[in-house]
């Protein structure tokens, strides 16, 4: 694993390329993150850093956490989180990590809860067609219809899709392009949407999978040197 980070989902806007192509982007307030411990695999077993997200006051920490953050002799964070790292010798506890850690990075993976949408039937839950709109149906046209069996085995099995808590669940959403950074003011524009409602805490991580796919820019530089081949030839 490698260091990432965690933002606040600020909303959606739009970016302009060079080709006046207009594309869909998700703007992600990011937070510095500080280095408040360094594991190493003599102690621990393992190299990993461990870094903390956003302020939070005194007042709302447990007797522990208080005694931790003073022991650290730096201010309280309200997120703690751990990262896995090869070597973890270029960092250094109070060190406070940015956005420049995806400096070359092309693509990132995003994880965020999605919206919570309350009970919810089977319809506009698993998306099931109903019964019918007539000839005896009565009062159930959006029920879910057979639940279980009579005697054998008598019993529901584990993941009947049924009627429930729909949303406010985790979801990883793997490959998304950076468009813009913007370093100074610590925003991120990412191409598409990701889950989660606006303000929702947003966890980037550089991208796990081996991505062979070229960004908007560099399909639209080889568009323009492919152009310019074949005006050559000609």
């Amino acid at each position: 694993m490698t260091i990432g980070l965690i933002g606040k989902k600020i909303g959606m806007t739009r970016e302009f390329m060079e080709t006046g192509q207009s594309v869909p982007v998700t703007v992600i307030k990011v937070e510095k993150g500080r280095v408040l411990d360094i594991i190493t695999k003599e102690k621990s077993g393992y190299n990993a850093v461990k870094l903390g997200f956003f302020k939070i006051k005194n007042s709302k920490l447990t007797k522990q956490m208080k005694g931790y953050f003073s022991k650290k002799n730096t201010e309280p964070k309200k997120i703690l989180k751990e990262f896995r790292v090869e070597n973890n010798d270029g960092f250094k506890e109070g060190n406070e990590l940015g956005l420049e850690i995806f400096k070359d990075k092309k693509f990132l993976d995003v994880k965020s809860k999605t919206i919570g949408k309350g009970f919810a039937g089977v319809i506009k839950r698993w998306n099931f067609g109903g019964l019918r709109a007539s000839h005896g149906v009565s009062v159930s046209h959006r029920s879910h219809g057979s639940t279980g069996q009579r005697q054998d085995p008598g019993k529901v099995f584990k993941g009947k899709k049924m009627a429930g808590h729909m949303g406010d669940k985790v979801r990883t959403i793997l490959n998304l392009e950076i468009i813009k950074s913007d370093v100074d003011n610590s925003l991120l524009y990412l191409k598409g949407s990701i889950p989660g409602a606006k303000n929702s805490t947003v966890f980037l991580r550089e991208s796990v999978k081996n991505i062979t796919r070229k960004t908007i820019k560099e399909k639209h530089e080889a568009k323009v040197k492919a152009a310019a081949a074949k005006k050559g030839k000609k």
